[in-house]
């Protein structure tokens, strides 16, 4: 029982208007998605200190963010692990934030929760790289920046 637009939409082919639709602005706005995120990427590394290319390797693109955060290398093989990969990501998350003398709050709702969209404020905003904030105890002790 399943619907005509929902069948039209599953069934993709040449001849079927419905899939062509559909498909061609799915995919361009996919497509503008990533292209905003590898250029707030790239603009936030460089402030980082970091080369921009790097936000287009995967993998090492996460070394250097935990780089950014202060995090030490190894922690790559904890993404791999389901659900302590959500934990590490919020915990990496907000030592970016703090790495540029933003709050915890705000590395956890830009960063984590909105996937990202604190990398624009943090590349194409006033704020500057600070240093790693997993590695300034008093910037810990003092719970923001």
């Amino acid at each position: 029982m399943t619907s005509v637009i929902a069948s039209a939409l599953i069934h993709s082919s040449p001849t079927n208007p419905m899939g062509s639709l559909f498909s061609g602005p799915i995919l361009g706005f996919g497509l503008l998605l990533g292209l905003v995120g590898i250029i707030a990427g790239w603009k936030m590394f460089e402030k980082a200190g970091q080369p921009g290319w790097a936000v287009l390797i995967p993998i090492f693109n996460a070394y250097i963010i935990l780089k950014i955060a202060g995090r030490p290398g190894w922690w790559l093989l904890l993404w791999l692990i389901p659900i302590v990969n959500i934990v590490i990501s919020a915990i990496v998350a907000i030592d970016v934030a703090k790495s540029f003398g933003k709050r915890a709050v705000f590395g956890f709702v830009a960063i984590f929760l909105l996937c990202g969209f604190g990398y624009l404020i943090l590349g194409f905003g006033s704020d500057r790289y600070l240093g790693p904030a997993a590695g300034m105890p008093q910037a810990r002790a003092a719970g923001a920046m």
